[in-house]
């Protein structure tokens, strides 16, 4: 007995000893990340494959390559030994072969693999990258979305230049209404249609003409014959941006044919194994800030529709019809949390998963996919606060999974993460119910007395959850308790509260998050004298906005903000996106509203150290709404500084080391600011 005791003791003092000599998350530890994406069953459901995500430390970038395992976990290998950024891995319909686009020097093209002979081999000479690669059903060829570039208009004819003459670049023209992207830069001109590739190769054959684009969702009918899209074909489809309808195109003649016709976005189609009734996303619209996205079912022959889920306070996506044609899986976010769920034909909803996410590193936002199998069992994309995507299987019926994948084991099982509590409080406007989060820092001492970041989510019609951040990991690492709130404008808690905002934003979403910062001084864990901000896009306007409405932090950093809503909404690349929703009118029309909902309005009030900071190549809120910001608090003399993150978009942490660069540039002023007890 004796010795048993001994023994167990031992292993109690070897796991303690083992807890003790975890490390911190550390800033490197964001290259050594990996994650699971895009999962896809075999046609016999006995085999999975995936796109495994990570970070290329000296070439500072993500990279994709497919993987593949039995449903057990069980022989888990690369597909391939070629090199090269993979993804968009598809099964052929007799699970011979597998299709995906593979990325090198020389451009995206698509090849395949076989699966007997373990053999793979380009089979496409394109000439733009393919989108939404789908077999045909009897395996004989691939569709696939492509861009077809077309020359931009001449306005002036230029003299020639003389040999050997070393002119500047000619002049760049557009007259389109869309002519930039965050992220993607100057967009050429042209269109995207749909194409057909032989599965053995050869020159894909363009199925759709015209100046639209064609590029949602491809999705096959039974019979091998039409292809269905989304796509907006309207006359007036430039200006009507905020529509798209359900078509079909003829493989064989390239007939086009329109399938719905209401205002609003169609999309996400998906038509039944049986071929009888099609599936899709959308809403009608009512140009408001928020709309619930609900399912539609749609009789092919007849044209009949019913909105599957109206009655059901929650936006829908990613279907998948079970192979009776009986009922789809889809996906919703409740509460931050994005589940997956089965509902059947007649609007019964049954919940079977929950925790899908952990495909975006950065900061907790939703994310993540799932495949279903011919027998209704599923394999997704699993994330807590404590891990990104892993690959769970559960089997249809069961509410017990098996984890297939730990990607992280290598790294986080020897890390102490911060732990993450789900906190609600009461809105002190209307009594609503407000969710958030808080992360205590590793190794926390409820005794000793910690500073307190709020970290303001961007959208804002978006929501954090409990998901893996690795931003939210790295603040509390450096000491912070960081609370992370979801304010009224959030998705996930029903379409009303979702569009609280409409033409009030900024409004009481300042209110519900000063509201949680109130609470959680209330509970002890927060205090007055140690209260620090910040938060990126919408949550650097938040940020901005609440800066200027109160004087109790201590310092904030504004990330990649809209400060004026006048220059903001004529200047960034989505700017046609906000006419007659974010405020009645165009500025020039009602230039008081959009003045008053702008934070550079309330820059007066500013007392707080404050750096702002901002992606250099940022189309969506440009470095000049940063400017603005900057520039008022320097005329003012305001503690400021200006940081502007080369090569970064929007989307700083699309580089890891962009991300680390924005951390610790937080980090350091919030520090040079911080109380010392």
């Amino acid at each position: 007995m004796s010795r048993i005791l001994s023994i167990l003791l031992m292993a109690v003092f070897s796991l303690s000893s083992f807890a003790q000599n975890k490390k911190a998350f550390s800033y490197l530890d964001v290259f050594a990340l990996e994650y699971a994406n895009d999962p896809q069953f075999s046609p016999d459901g006995k085999t999975i494959i995936y796109r495994r995500m990570g970070f290329d430390m000296m070439k500072d970038r993500s990279r994709g390559a497919i993987w593949m395992m039995h449903i057990d976990g069980s022989n888990h290998q690369k597909l391939t030994t070629l090199e090269g950024n993979e993804w968009q891995a598809r099964w052929s319909p007799t699970g011979d072969r597998i299709a995906f686009v593979r990325s090198t020097t020389e451009g995206s093209e698509i090849y395949i693999y076989w699966v007997n002979s373990g053999k793979s081999a380009k089979i496409s000479q394109l000439a733009t990258s393919p989108s939404g690669l789908t077999w045909n059903p009897s395996g004989t060829s691939l569709a696939f979305s492509m861009k077809v570039n077309s020359k931009p208009p001449v306005i002036a004819k230029m003299p020639a230049r003389p040999k050997g003459a070393k002119w500047a670049a000619p002049a760049r023209i557009t007259d389109r209404l869309k002519h930039e992207a965050d992220g993607a830069g100057y967009l050429k001109p042209g269109f995207h249609h749909i194409f057909v590739l032989d599965a053995q190769g050869g020159t894909a054959r363009q199925l759709t003409n015209g100046n639209f684009n064609h590029r949602a969702g491809l999705s096959w009918h039974p019979n091998g014959q039409q292809i269905f899209f989304s796509t907006n074909r309207n006359e007036d489809w430039e200006y009507d941006f905020r529509n798209s309808e359900i078509y079909s195109v003829d493989v064989f003649n390239g007939k086009i044919q329109q399938h719905t016709n209401k205002p609003g976005p169609d999309y996400g189609v998906k038509i039944s194994p049986d071929g009888k009734t099609l599936a899709y996303l959308g809403y009608t619209d009512k140009v408001q800030t928020h709309q619930n996205t609900i399912i539609y079912l749609q009789d092919v022959k007849s044209g009949h529709r019913r909105e599957l889920t109206k009655d059901i306070d929650r936006s829908f996506g990613n279907l998948q019809w079970n192979a009776q044609s009986t009922g789809l899986y889809t996906s919703y976010d409740e509460y931050g949390n994005t589940k997956i769920a089965y509902i059947s034909t007649s609007g019964k909803l049954q919940t079977i998963a929950h925790h899908m996410g952990g495909t975006t590193i950065g900061r907790p936002y939703p994310s993540g996919a799932f495949c279903i199998d011919k027998k209704g069992n599923i394999v997704y994309t699993k994330s807590t606060p404590y891990h990104p995507a892993e690959l769970v299987y559960q089997q249809k019926g069961k509410t017990s999974q098996k984890t297939l994948s730990n990607l992280n084991a290598d790294l986080l099982d020897f890390r102490q993460l911060g732990k993450v509590e789900t906190i609600w409080y009461k809105s002190s406007v209307d009594g609503r119910k407000l969710q958030g989060w808080i992360v205590y820092p590793p190794f926390y001492d409820a005794s000793k007395k910690y500073p307190m970041l709020v970290e303001n989510h961007g959208g804002p019609i978006l929501n954090y959850g409990d998901r893996f951040s690795a931003e939210m990991q790295l603040y509390a690492t450096e000491g912070y308790i960081v609370f992370y709130p979801n304010p009224r404008g959030s998705t996930s808690y029903g379409e009303e509260f979702g569009n609280l905002l409409y033409h009030n934003y900024p409004g009481n979403d300042y209110d519900d998050v000063m509201d949680g910062v109130d609470a959680l001084i209330a509970k002890g864990i927060a205090h007055e004298d140690q209260l620090y901000v910040t938060g990126g896009s919408a949550g650097g306007i938040m940020t901005a906005w609440m800066i200027g409405k109160n004087k109790r932090f201590e310092a904030a950093v504004v990330a990649k903000p809209v400060v004026n809503w006048i220059s903001k909404t004529l200047v960034a690349d989505n700017y046609y996106g906000y006419a007659h929703s974010r405020y009645p009118g165009q500025p020039w029309e009602n230039f008081e509203t959009y003045w008053k909902f702008s934070p550079i309005s309330l820059v007066a009030n500013i007392e707080t150290p404050t750096m702002v900071l901002v992606g250099m190549n940022d189309l969506r809120t440009p470095p000049s709404e940063a400017k603005q910001l900057y520039h008022a608090l320097k005329l003012r003399k305001v503690p400021t500084v200006l940081v502007e993150i080369p090569g970064a978009s929007h989307g700083i942490a699309a580089k890891p080391s962009n991300l680390i660069s924005k951390i610790s540039h937080t980090v350091a002023w919030l520090k040079k600011y911080e109380k010392k007890e």
